[in-house]
């Protein structure tokens, strides 16, 4: 029986501190192609990777609030430095809310590296958590992998920028990269939502350097977000019936042309299928 607080029409909320949580909203688009979608860009309040926990957590809370004034049924945290700030007390003051956050990504990479090395792209706030220290430091401990962190300062604001295959974007990941691919990683972990848009760019600065005879093998971790919330859903009998395919609603506090374009260009929504608003949340 589907719960009586949320309807089975009602829509998935998503929401990011910009443009990155569209990566996420690709993937449950194309997982549950039936679901109404509401996606938020934080834009105003962007990027969270600079700010501290406190603030990260008042707007994970206000965001969620302007959501749940749209009655969706499930809340995806599209971002990685909020999930590591703010997941748990979303999920302690919502407690009847299907609620999924973004995890790093180290799991998997460990499993595919065969050097033993696994470089991961992040913010700095998300490398500092407690979420991600504890968890690199196990995984460490049971696969003997070592975990190279590199705090990429300044790339979510090119991705915001609408600039995600510019010379000044190249030039900031090859910063990043080179101290990585020194170490020897074979595999990388994309360890913030904005960072799958930049994916290609990485492939080919990172062409010259092919272990083991592969190319570097990246970790996109929305595809498994998608498959927990379609796995969530039909547990809680919420999945919608309806044959149509619905319009995807967004929402920013930022610039509606950039999210447009993101949208359309990037996820390639129809813009038939678009509707843009702003928000004052």
């Amino acid at each position: 029986m589907a719960s009586e607080k949320f309807a089975r029409s009602a829509s998935i909320g998503v929401f990011d501190s910009g443009l990155g949580g569209l990566s996420v909203l690709q993937h449950i688009r194309q997982t549950l192609p039936h679901e109404a979608l509401i996606y938020v860009a934080d834009s105003g309040f962007a990027p969270y990777g600079d700010k501290t926990s406190a603030e990260i957590l008042e707007r994970s809370i206000a965001v969620t609030d302007f959501l749940l004034s749209k009655h969706i049924k499930a809340l995806v945290v599209a971002c990685n430095t909020a999930t590591a700030a703010a997941i748990s007390h979303l999920r302690l003051h919502y407690p009847d809310l299907i609620i999924v956050g973004m995890e790093p990504g180290l799991k998997p990479a460990s499993l595919l590296s065969k050097t033993k090395k696994v470089g991961v792209l992040a913010t700095l706030s998300t490398i500092q958590s407690e979420k991600y220290q504890g968890l690199r430091a196990q995984l460490s401990a049971d696969t003997g992998v070592e975990f190279i962190a590199q705090a990429c300062i300044g790339l979510v604001d090119q991705i915001e920028k609408v600039e995600a295959n510019t010379d000044q974007t190249r030039l900031l990941l090859k910063k990043y990269l080179n101290p990585l691919l020194a170490a020897n990683v074979d595999t990388l972990v994309l360890g913030c939502t904005h960072y799958p848009f930049v994916a290609s760019l990485v492939q080919e600065l990172t062409s010259a350097h092919i272990p083991h005879g592969e190319p570097i093998k990246l970790i996109d971790t929305g595809k498994p977000v998608a498959s927990r919330i379609q796995r969530l859903l039909v547990e809680r009998d919420l999945t919608t019936s309806d044959s149509d395919i619905p319009r995807i609603n967004v929402y920013t506090n930022g610039n509606p042309e950039k999210l447009k374009y993101a949208c359309t260009q990037w996820i390639k929504i129809p813009e038939e299928k678009l509707s843009i608003s702003t928000f004052s949340a």
